[in-house]
C-alpha cells in the first residue's frame, strides 16, 4: 500500500520547469504565457521556451499536479485543460501538486544548507 509521503517522493526531484510551474500556480491561476512572465518577475534568466512549456504542462496535468482552471460555460482542450474567450487555458496547481512543490522546496532547501556549510555558497547573516 502506497503513502501519501511515497506519491510525493515518486515525483521528486522534479525538473526546473515543473517546478517553476508549480511554484507560479502556487500564486494563482495562469495561462502559460503567464507562467512564463512570473518566472521572468522572480528573476529567472533561464526563460522555458513555448514548447518546453507547454510539454512540461502537459505531463503536469498527466500526473495529477494541476488541472485546468476551467470558468464556467467553457469549452474543453483534447488534453482536458479550459480554452477561454481568448483561447488560453489557466491552469491550477492541486493539492498534491501542491504537497509535490513543498517537498521540492525542502529538497532544495537542504541541498543550499548543504552548499553553505561545505563553504560552496555564503552563509546566511543572521
Amino acid at each position: 500500500m502506497s503513502t501519501d509521503r511515497t506519491r510525493i517522493d515518486s515525483f521528486v526531484p522534479l525538473r526546473p520547469v515543473e517546478f517553476h510551474i508549480l511554484l507560479s500556480l502556487v500564486a494563482g491561476d495562469r495561462h502559460g504565457y503567464g507562467i512564463i512572465q512570473d518566472i521572468q518577475s522572480r528573476g529567472e534568466t533561464a526563460l522555458p521556451n513555448v514548447g518546453t512549456m507547454y510539454r512540461a504542462l502537459a505531463r503536469l496535468l498527466d500526473s495529477g499536479l494541476i488541472e485546468s482552471a476551467a470558468p464556467p460555460n467553457t469549452t474543453r482542450t483534447p488534453r482536458g485543460g479550459a480554452a477561454t474567450d481568448d483561447r488560453r487555458i489557466n491552469y491550477h496547481v492541486t493539492a498534491l501538486g501542491r504537497r509535490v512543490a513543498k517537498a521540492e522546496a525542502q529538497r532544495l532547501e537542504t541541498l543550499a544548507r548543504a552548499a553553505r556549510v561545505s563553504g560552496l555558497l555564503e552563509k546566511k547573516a543572521t
